[in-house]
């Protein structure tokens, strides 16, 4: 069986040709393929390719691929002897968190999302994990959270491997939860920058701001509070004896990690709310305020106006218009109107 290896993000896949069993041959790419039993990783490397034969006398194949196309997951598929339905949802990642039962094999979907920036604040990925006493079978669509180190990490506890491929199971849940708490931090720091925006004193109107950031917090709940139901069912042993007894401590402890998440995310979704309708609020007062300084300003003009106007009619009888102080007498009857006016203005706040 040909092989060929490459390089890719530091780590490296294996190009592993195999033969269908529709006949014909495809490529498939693998991250990472072995066989664990008693809490050890198997040595050599496993092919995929007869890969359910290593899975046996309590041993169990951890498979893992990355954005594989339609006819690599097919043999995948077919190597495993996986439900048509979950395959057809594995190889769709706009998928909502969600844990399905196929048979003996637990189909469990994730989404995986990492802080950006501001102006494309958060981006999202997924893992979908089929996840049976013989095999665990790990898919990653788009920027999710690679496994490698999860592998790293597992294969230091032997303890937890020897519970079997539930493990790994927990181990990519606690994973990605754990990446959920900075992301968190990085949002809720966004969020209060908004919120200062809002009562700064500079007369600026970050709605649009608002608008943008609650459509992705919105998303960002929609990510991750559906898998709230699923991990609380793994952690009252629901589904034993597929995930071991000794795991739902495990699970519970990612349950109230991804309960404090959630939470976190609603209390941003409140108070964006809260900070868009208090800039609707402020807008209105600044139109207020606006309103009456330009009330007070019209207020003022119209004294010189009407004054101008009486004597633009050119009457021969208009008062002191043959006096010799009539004309700096109107002028100066007209400023202090206009300063009275302008203090009382001043005082009650319209100007």
């Amino acid at each position: 069986m040909p092989r060929s290896g490459r390089r890719t993000g530091g780590r490296r896949e294996h190009r592993v040709w195999h033969r269908r069993r529709r006949g014909g041959s495809v490529a498939c790419v693998i991250v990472d393929c072995a066989a664990y039993k008693d809490g050890r990783r198997e040595p050599g490397e496993l092919a995929l390719e007869g890969a359910c034969e290593a899975a046996a006398d309590g041993a169990f194949v951890w498979l893992g691929l990355h954005d594989p196309t339609v006819e690599e997951f097919d043999a995948v598929a077919a190597e495993f002897d996986l439900h048509e339905l979950a395959v057809e949802d594995a190889l769709h990642p706009h998928q909502r968190p969600k844990l399905e039962v196929f048979g003996e094999t637990l189909f469990v979907v994730l989404k995986t999302v990492r802080y950006v920036g501001r102006d494309e604040l958060i981006e999202s990925g997924q893992i979908m994990l089929f996840v049976n006493a013989s095999f665990v079978i790990a898919v990653r669509h788009g920027a999710a959270t690679p496994l490698v180190a999860v592998r790293r990490r597992l294969e230091s506890r032997p303890d937890l491997l020897t519970l079997g491929a539930g493990s790994v199971l927990y181990a990519v849940m606690d994973q990605v939860v754990d990446e959920y708490a900075p992301v968190v931090e990085d949002v809720e720091s966004e969020v209060q920058d908004v919120e200062q925006a809002v009562f700064a004193p500079e007369r600026e109107n970050p709605a649009e701001r608002i608008v943008s950031l609650d459509r992705d917090v919105l998303e960002f709940h929609r990510d991750v509070s559906p898998l709230i139901e699923p991990v609380h069912r793994l952690a009252r042993g629901d589904f034993s004896p597929m995930i071991d007894e000794h795991l739902k401590s495990y699970f519970r402890d990612v349950h109230d990690h991804l309960i404090r998440v959630v939470s976190h995310v609603h209390g941003m979704r409140e108070l964006l709310g809260s900070a868009l309708q208090a800039n609707l609020t402020q807008v209105t007062v600044h139109q207020n305020e606006d309103m009456r300084k330009i009330s007070a300003w019209v207020a003022i003009l119209a004294v010189p106006t009407m004054v101008a106007g009486i004597y633009g009619m050119n009457f021969d009888t208009m008062p002191e218009l043959r006096w010799r102080y009539g004309y700096p007498a109107v002028i100066g009857i007209v400023l202090v109107a206009c300063g009275l006016l302008y203090r009382r203005f001043k005082r009650s706040g319209w100007l």
